[in-house]
């Protein structure tokens, strides 16, 4: 008699032949989405003429490049920034991320919670807060100097403003967002040994939680680097007055000029991919061999009391989140209602004309109605391809499922600029494709692709702790492998899914890099046409559209969590 092993087996084999035909073609796609764009990218590097135009291969488009004037400055730029952001919110997300996940801090899981807030604001918003704040001829802060010490300190538009910019925007409250589960999930029987040897709790945070957590510590680095370098609006506003380029903003400029050189933006794209691509090996490399475990049959989850620091520890939590979330906010509230934006002394200051203006602009409802239906179809898209992908990386014996997972991963190697330029590549050079270009599908794709590293990641941690019981079970009676996916896994991961297409939502609402040269007039969404208001100066209405995009991204991630929705991983 057959056992129960063999006939699951069996009902396995029977189903086999159709699900590779489907796996198959589900690899096929994205390597085409992922892989084509990339090799049009470094076939296009040595064409000369316009996308569509016969073409001739030449080295002209790399010599152009590599003597592009401001081309050292630019990667120089690049490079000083990014590592001058980590140094600044490296330290203080690992420190706020432990007090987050390892102490008694009042109120952490609603401290946690704002820096998943903060994470979702669009850095268009928070910059015109601080241009409000810190702009060298009408920023309040520097008037305030002005007025009482003689002298204006502070210049947004400067190498340093960039890089305050990014510290206080999304880069630390991605990283505290990262590590605070990490943290979480970390043995309290080891600091408590520290402990009990007389060690304080700063050196124990130093020599033993920190060096534990290294492994994981160090991806959120690596991740965190690689995700600095597609750095765009905030370099293309803030550094505009100064001159201050870096390798993304070069790019859009290269094919915003009159006439645009492809070619010349094409060769930045395949340099800077040939400098990422080894970060994304090593850090699927690092997470392949350097295995780590903080969570044992013996685990003990206790917190650290902080005693008479729990206070001063809350106070600088809710400084951090004051400085990423409610300051920046708040002036940038107040500017949708300047009549002309940062004079608070002129007779008059305040009004409703900006709101008024706005509303009854039709290319502010087209924009509106567009940013709806490329977050909503981005969230749609998302969760159904992110689920296919995790299901087939986790539960099948797919022979292309380490290429599908390396694709996956691969994604958020790309700087969403260059992600941005193959894109037009190949639907402006191929016939097939090119009546998609100027369609919101255009964009929902382009989106898609851009959140699939954590989509599929969360997706991908969540269905390993699922047993495979339950899709025996419907094999056994039946079911094929479609409708036990569809009956039973999705079902159970429903809160999941729910997360992933919130992010989603959220990320496609306030995408500007990705989406930067694939936008037209008829598709053009708010991130987009908030841009457009800033980079002509008109920053009364840029605000106004900026307020209204955080309103629409908080309020699916507060509605989310009134509803349940528990965003962070708990140990």
């Amino acid at each position: 008699m057959a056992t129960l092993s063999e006939a699951v087996s069996g009902a396995r084999l029977r189903r086999w032949d159709a699900s590779v035909l489907f796996f198959s073609a589900v690899l096929a796609i994205v390597a085409f989405l992922v892989l084509y764009p990339l090799f049009l990218l470094l076939l296009q590097s040595f064409q000369t003429e316009q996308p569509g135009a016969a073409s001739a291969f030449t080295l002209e488009n790399w010599r152009l490049a590599l003597t592009e004037p401001g081309m050292r400055g630019a990667i120089f730029n690049t490079v000083s920034i990014v590592f001058a952001r980590l140094a600044v919110s490296f330290p203080l997300a690992v420190f706020v991320a432990w007090l987050l996940a390892r102490t008694d801090l009042p109120g952490r899981e609603w401290l946690e919670f704002a820096f998943w807030v903060a994470f979702f604001l669009p850095s268009l918003a928070i910059t015109q807060g601080w241009i409000l704040l810190l702009d060298p001829q009408y920023g309040l802060i520097n008037q305030l100097f002005l007025k009482h010490f003689g002298k204006a300190p502070f210049d947004l538009y400067s190498w340093w403003g960039i890089v305050w910019v990014h510290t206080v925007g999304i880069t630390l409250a991605a990283k505290v967002m990262l590590m605070t589960p990490a943290f979480r999930n970390l043995d309290a029987s080891m600091e408590e040994v520290s402990q009990l040897c007389g060690a304080s709790r700063f050196v124990t945070l130093r020599r033993i939680v920190v060096p534990i957590m290294a492994p994981a510590v160090l991806v959120v680095l690596l991740m965190s680097l690689i995700r600095s370098l597609e750095a765009f609006e905030v370099e293309l506003i803030l550094g505009a007055p100064g001159r201050i380029e870096v390798y993304s903003t070069k790019i859009y400029r290269l094919l915003h000029q009159e006439p645009p050189l492809f070619g010349a933006a094409t060769v930045l794209s395949v340099m800077i991919l040939f400098l990422m691509l080894p970060l994304i090996v090593l850090q699927r490399w690092y997470t392949g061999r350097h295995q780590y475990t903080t969570i044992t049959g013996h685990f003990k989850g206790q917190v650290t009391r902080l005693r008479r620091w729990k206070w001063p520890a809350f106070i600088l939590v809710l400084a951090v989140i004051g400085l990423l979330t409610v300051i920046p906010l708040t002036f940038l509230l107040l500017g949708t209602f300047m009549r002309l934006y940062g004079f608070f002394h002129i007779p008059n200051p305040w009004s409703l004309n900006h709101w008024r203006v706005v509303f009854a602009d039709p290319i502010f409802l087209r924009s509106l109605g567009n940013t709806f239906l490329l977050a909503s179809g981005t969230a749609i898209l998302s969760v159904t391809l992110y689920s296919i992908v995790g299901y087939i990386i986790v539960r099948t014996r797919f022979w292309g499922r380490a290429p599908l997972d390396f694709l996956s991963w691969l994604l958020f190697a790309l700087p969403g600029i260059i992600l941005g330029l193959g894109y037009l590549w190949l639907f402006l050079g191929a016939a097939v494709f090119r009546p998609l270009y100027g369609s919101l599908f255009l964009l929902i794709l382009a989106s898609v692709l851009s959140s699939m590293t954590l989509g599929v990641q969360i997706i991908k941690s969540n269905m390993l702790q699922l047993s495979a019981d339950l899709e025996e079970a419907s094999w056994m009676v039946g079911g094929s492998r479609w409708t036990t996916f569809r009956r039973v896994v999705l079902p159970i991961l429903a809160p999941v899914l729910l997360l992933v297409g919130v992010v989603s939502f959220i990320s496609a609402a306030r995408n500007i890099s990705h989406i930067a040269l694939l936008v037209t007039s008829a598709n053009r969404p708010l991130a987009m046409l908030q841009l457009d208001y800033m980079v002509e100066g008109r920053y009364e209405t840029a605000s106004v559209v900026g307020v209204i995009v955080i309103f629409m991204t908080i309020g699916v991630a507060i509605l989310a969590r009134v509803f349940g929705l528990r965003l962070g991983v708990r140990g």
